[in-house]
C-alpha cells in the first residue's frame, strides 16, 4: 500500500489493502486469515494494537510490541500455521504513536510460485482473498487458477499427447502464414511446410510417444472450437457491438461457438480486431514515399486485444469477452494479472500466462515482448482522448476476471496529439474517417470466415434491378461481358483494394500470385487486371524474381 502515512491514522478506513487488530489479549489468531488474504490478492498492512471505532475511525491501544513480534516471527516460519513467509525484516516495524506502541507489518503481494498462500495444513480450507468486504474464503476455481499459475512454464506450453494435426484449421494457418510472409518477407520459415513452420512457431511439440501433438497454444490459436473445448471446457470467444443497455441486442456479434466459422483465437482476433478499427481516423502520413495507414490507436486497439488474449486463462469460467460501443471498448479476460496491477500499468515486468501464444502473436507483429504494453496502451490512449484508462481486476462468484475499459469520455480522436505519437514521420493534412474497407494494415489480410457468397444484387445497390455489366454499372462502353464473380471483384474491391495490393507488393515484392489474390480475397482474373492497371509487372525468373511497379517514383 503506497504512501501510507501512519501519523494520519486517524483519517483512514480499514479497506482491501489495510486491517487493524486490537491485540490485547496477544497475537490474534485471525491475523494469519488476513496475512492469507493480503499475500493472495494486493497485499497489505496489518496493524497489531489499533482498533477500530463505531465510526470507522482507528485509534492507537499501547500493546506488548516485543512480545507480539517475537509471536510473529516464531508463526510465519510454521508451516503448520501458515504456507509460506513472504515478508523480510524490514516489512515488520514497531512504531510509537502518540505515546503508545503499536507493530506494524506489510505484507507483500506472493509471487505466483509461492500462490496460494494458505493458513493450516489444507488449502481448501485455508485459502483467503481480499475484498472490500474483508476476507473471504476462496472458491475451488480461484485456488485452481493460482496452482496453475504457479508453473513455471506458461498455461499453454502443455503437449497435448491425446491429439494430432487433425485438430487444426488449415484455412487458418494458411490464414497466419500469409501474415507471416508478408511481414518476414525472405524468412527461411517460409519454405517450410505446415508440420515444421507449426513446429517452430511453437504450435505443436515433440510428445511423450516422440511423435508432434499440439501444444495448448497451437490448438487455442489454429484448432477448431469442437477440439479445443475438449482441453478446455469452458472455453469461449464473444466480440459485442453496440450492445444496448439491459437488452440482449446488438448490431454485430461474433461467437466461437456458432459453427460457421474456425471458432479459434487467431480468427477471432483478426475478424475482431477489423470491426473494432471500423470508423478510426486515419490522417494522411507519408514515411518517405508511402502512406502510413497504421495510426497509433489502430496499434494500440491490436496490443489491446493481443494482450486480453495471452493473459487469459482460458481454464477458466465466462470467457473472453470483447465490446464496442459508441463510448469506447471494453475488453474482459477471465483470470487475473499475474503480477500486480501497478506493475502492469507501469511496464517493464512482462509474465504472460501464455507465453507460447504471445509468440505467435508477436512474430506477426501483434503485441510486444518488452513488457510496456499496457503502459503504452493507457498513455496513448490519455493522449489521444483526453480520458484515462481503466485497469482493473474483479472477484464475483468465484470467477475472477481482468478487464480493460478504453472509454472516449464523448470525446472524438485528438488528431494532432495523434500525429505526435507518429514519430518521425511527415508531410500530414486533414484526417479522415475511414471504415473497415480503408487503410488498415491488418485489414489487408483479413478474410470474412466462412461468410455465403452474395448475389450480385446484395453486392451493390445498382445490382437490385436486371443483371447489369461493369460497365452498365459505372457507365463505361464498348467492353467485354463480365462474369458475376468479376462483377462482384470489382465492387467489392473499388477503389480501395488496388491500394492495398500495391501497398502488400511494397511490403513484400516477392509474393506470389496465389497469395496475393488470397489475401486480396479476388479471383485470379480481376488480380490480373489491377496488375496491368497499376503497371505492376514480375521482373526475373519465375521462382526468384520480384514484382515491380513501374511508375513508382
Amino acid at each position: 500500500m503506497a504512501g501510507f502515512d501512519l501519523n494520519r491514522l486517524s483519517e483512514y478506513r480499514e479497506h482491501n489493502q489495510l486491517e487493524a487488530k486490537r491485540a490485547k489479549g496477544g497475537f490474534p489468531g485471525s491475523f494469519w486469515e488476513t496475512y492469507s488474504a493480503f499475500a493472495n490478492t494486493n497485499g497489505g498492512i496489518i496493524l497489531l494494537g489499533v482498533k477500530e471505532e463505531k465510526d470507522g475511525r482507528l485509534v492507537p491501544e499501547d500493546v506488548d510490541v516485543e512480545k507480539l513480534q517475537k509471536d510473529f516471527w516464531n508463526m510465519v516460519n510454521n508451516r503448520q500455521k501458515i504456507s509460506a513467509n513472504i515478508v523480510t525484516h524490514s516489512m515488520v516495524n514497531p512504531e510509537d504513536l502518540d505515546g503508545k506502541k503499536i507493530l506494524v507489518i506489510r505484507v507483500p503481494r506472493a509471487e505466483r510460485t509461492a500462490r496460494p498462500v494458505y493458513t493450516g495444513m489444507d488449502p481448501k480450507s485455508g485459502t483467503f482473498r481480499r475484498n472490500h468486504e474483508g476476507d473471504y474464503h476462496c472458491s475451488l476455481d480461484e485456488m485452481a487458477l493460482m496452482f496453475r499459475d504457479a508453473a513455471y512454464a506458461t498455461q499453454d506450453s502443455k503437449v497435448l499427447d491425446k491429439m494430432d494435426m487433425s485438430v487444426f484449421c488449415l484455412d487458418t494457418v494458411r490464414r497466419y502464414r500469409n501474415f507471416f510472409s508478408s511481414t518476414h518477407i525472405n524468412h527461411l520459415w517460409n519454405n517450410e511446410d505446415n508440420e515444421m513452420f507449426l513446429r517452430k512457431v511453437g504450435a505443436i511439440a515433440i510428445g511423450e510417444d516422440g511423435k508432434y501433438h499440439p501444444t495448448a497454444a497451437g490448438l487455442l490459436m489454429f484448432g477448431y472450437e469442437y477440439e479445443i473445448t475438449r482441453e478446455f471446457p469452458n472455453y469461449f470467444l464473444d466480440y459485442q457491438e453496440n450492445r444496448s443497455l439491459g437488452s440482449t441486442r446488438w448490431t454485430d456479434r461474433i461467437v466461437s461457438t456458432s459453427g460457421d466459422w474456425s471458432g479459434n483465437v487467431f480468427d477471432f482476433v483478426i475478424e475482431a480486431l477489423g470491426r473494432m478499427q471500423q470508423g478510426l481516423k486515419v490522417p494522411f502520413v507519408l514515411k518517405g514515399n508511402f502512406r502510413v495507414d497504421d495510426t497509433p490507436i489502430h496499434k494500440l486497439l491490436r496490443e489491446a486485444i493481443t494482450n486480453a488474449c495471452v493473459h487469459s486463462d482460458f481454464y477458466g469460467r465466462q470467457g473472453l469477452v470483447i465490446q464496442k460501443s459508441e463510448n469506447g471498448y471494453r475488453l474482459s479476460n477471465p483470470g487475473t494479472v499475474r503480477i500486480s496491477i501497478s506493475d502492469a500499468v507501469e511496464g517493464g515486468i512482462s509474465d504472460p500466462r501464455n507465453g507460447i501464444m504471445l509468440k505467435i502473436f508477436s512474430l506477426i507483429e501483434f503485441g510486444e515482448r518488452a513488457g510496456s504494453g499496457l503502459s503504452g496502451i493507457c498513455s496513448r490512449w490519455e493522449k489521444v482522448y483526453h480520458t484515462p484508462v481503466c485497469f482493473e481486476e474483479t472477484h464475483k462468484n468465484g470467477v475472477d476476471r481482468t478487464v480493460l475499459t478504453l472509454s472516449t469520455g464523448g470525446n472524438d480522436q485528438d488528431v494532432k496529439a495523434m500525429l505526435e505519437l507518429y514519430g518521425d514521420m511527415v508531410d500530414t493534412t486533414i484526417p479522415q474517417t475511414v471504415n473497415r474497407d480503408n487503410y488498415s494494415i491488418n485489414e489487408t489480410v483479413s478474410e470474412t470466415l466462412n461468410e455465403p457468397q452474395k448475389a450480385v444484387q446484395e453486392v451493390h445497390e445498382p445490382l437490385s434491378g436486371p443483371q447489369k455489366t461493369v460497365q452498365e454499372i459505372h457507365g463505361l462502353q464498348n467492353g467485354p461481358q463480365k462474369t458475376v464473380q468479376e462483377v462482384h471483384d470489382y465492387l467489392s474491391g473499388s477503389p480501395n483494394a488496388p491500394l492495398r495490393l500495391l501497398d502488400i507488393i511494397r511490403k513484400n515484392p516477392k509474393i506470389t500470385k496465389a497469395i496475393l489474390a488470397d489475401m486480396l480475397g479476388v479471383s485470379a482474373s480481376t488480380l490480373k487486371r489491377w496488375l496491368k492497371a497499376n503497371k505492376v509487372v514480375w521482373i526475373g525468373h519465375s521462382k526468384n524474381g520480384h514484382w515491380e511497379i513501374q511508375d513508382a517514383g
